[in-house]
This record gives structure tokens, C-alpha cells and sequence, in this order.
């Protein structure tokens, strides 16, 4: 499936891309590789194949809820870059 140079562009807009116009040729084609590639998966006979997350049966790693005990302030600051007081101290950023 060709993927049109306007296509493209959509979905660049869409994306909040800028492409130079080699870059829209560039991604054309290699978005259309990989639809055709797809398109060539789905002509694949999967019948009485279960759908899975893994190729590998992954077991999922739980752990024990424990409760423990809270950071005790100055513990959560050591390593603040500067701190005012028991808070971390950042740059102003709004209003600058």
C-alpha cells in the first residue's frame, strides 16, 4: 500500500512534525515498506493459534505488600540539588 506524499504530511500534522520535503519522500517510502510488510502478515494462516502478549510464557513478578516505614524528611533532601527549609528549591520557570 503506497502511502501518498499528502499522506503523509496528514499524519506528520498530526504528529506535530515539521518534514523537509526529502524527509516526506523518505517517510513515504518507508511507511509504505512497512504497510505492505503488515499486509503480508495478514495474509498468514493463524487459525487455532492463541493471541499472546509474549512469545514466552513471562510469569509476572509480584512481590509482598509490606508496609514500612516512612522517609524521614532530611533523608528525602539529602540529595536535593538546593532545598529551602523542609521543600526542594527549583528554578522559576513561569513568569521569568
Amino acid at each position: 500500500m503506497a502511502l501518498s506524499k499528502d499522506e503523509v504530511l496528514k499524519i506528520a500534522k498530526l504528529a506535530r512534525l515539521e518534514l523537509s520535503p526529502d524527509e516526506v519522500e523518505m517517510y513515504s517510502t518507508q511507511l509504505s515498506a512497512i504497510l505492505d510488510y503488515v499486509e503480508t502478515l495478514n495474509t498468514l494462516n493463524v487459525e487455532g493459534i492463541e493471541p499472546t502478549a509474549h512469545a514466552m510464557l513471562v510469569p509476572t513478578p509480584f512481590r509482598e505488600d509490606v508496609v514500612t516505614q516512612d522517609q524521614t524528611m532530611d533523608k528525602c533532601l539529602a540529595n536535593a540539588p538546593a532545598r529551602e527549609g523542609t521543600f526542594f528549591k527549583v528554578p522559576k520557570i513561569i513568569g521569568s
